[in-house]
């Protein structure tokens, strides 16, 4: 076994960290198994560079498809071209209100200790987007948010840009594979505030130039059934929220709504979240609750690990990679 590896094995043998090995252990053994995994990131795991760990992932086929929020989509891409840029605000819990405007005041938007610079990133990226918006909509093409950031990305025209080895950047690893991708709720994003905010000034005449959410799920519903009509699929899943909740939804529609019979269930589901068990919160529901929702079955491999994902989704990731 390699390094850490080792270490995870030798110490981590109780409470969440016990668990996280099970899962780690449990997402090898589904993978050797034939199985596929299919993944899901919420919060803002692209700024907490978990393109370190992932996109290796995805290069080594540990990871077969992706569903995310605009945020996670968009920021990986603004950390490719802008981290010397960032700023890094480690005393954020002591900010005054006064401190927190002069961040806004030089453009620099805080996620939690770490801000991300409007000019060099988000207005670059927009402006890279803009074009194939335009192009698209006067050409009638209509394509989905991760398929828009696909093109940029493999079009090399930002190559110049780029400020982190693109070997650390999941979505441009995630586009040279064509990974399957599904991006629900990307109105939310920041991209898709500019987006809208083109269709109102007329840059973009098609709202639908862009490709809606809906679509998405039409979409995921197809690549399910032809992908569990060959291999079992795993589910793991960062963090809570709509990147969670609407990909696992497919399978009660295929079967609760479309009336399709023999629809699998999730073979394999694991959560890692801070969200701990409360009334009503998806995010802190134990994993036993799907199972009344027809998203997952009484045997299936079950886990949850809570705590902070930006901790564990790395060590995850290097037990299964073998690190």
């Amino acid at each position: 076994m390699s390094a850490i590896t080792t270490f995870i094995k030798h110490h981590y043998r109780h409470f969440n960290s016990a668990a996280l090995v099970d899962a780690a252990e449990a997402y090898n053994a589904h993978l050797s198994a034939g199985g596929k995994m299919f993944m899901t990131i919420a919060g803002a795991m692209s700024t907490a560079e978990l393109g370190l760990s992932l996109a290796e992932m995805i290069r080594q086929d540990k990871v077969h498809g992706i569903c995310c929020t605009g945020a996670n989509l968009e920021e990986d891409v603004f950390n490719l071209v802008a981290h010397d840029f960032y700023e890094r605000v480690p005393h954020y819990r002591d900010l005054t209100p006064a401190d927190e405007a002069a961040l806004l005041n030089r453009h620099m938007n805080r996620v939690t200790d770490t801000c991300i610079p409007e000019m060099e990133a988000m207005r670059r990226i927009e402006n890279e987007v803009l074009k194939e918006w335009v192009r698209a909509d006067k050409a009638g093409e209509r394509l989905f948010p991760h398929e828009f950031m696909y093109k940029i990305l493999l079009s090399g025209d930002l190559k110049a840009s780029y400020q982190i080895d693109p070997k650390d950047s999941w979505l441009l690893a995630a586009a040279e594979k064509n990974l399957p991708m599904f991006v629900p709720g990307w109105e939310d994003a920041t991209l898709g505030n500019m987006y809208a905010g083109h269709c109102i000034s007329g840059d973009v005449r098609k709202v639908h130039t862009v490709r809606t959410g809906i679509e998405y799920m039409m979409e995921l519903a197809e690549w399910y059934t032809n992908t569990t009509g060959k291999t079992p699929l795993g589910f793991f899943q960062i963090g809570g929220g709509i990147a969670g909740d609407f990909p696992i939804c497919v399978v009660p529609m295929l079967h609760q709504d479309l009336q399709r019979e023999h629809v699998p269930l999730w073979a394999y589901f694991c959560q890692i979240s801070d969200s701990t068990t409360s009334y009503g919160s998806y995010s802190g529901a134990v994993p036993n609750e799907k199972i009344t929702w027809g998203k997952l079955g009484e045997n299936t491999p079950k886990f949850i690990i809570e705590s902070d994902a930006s901790i564990v989704a790395p060590l995850v990731f290097a037990y299964v990679l073998g690190w």
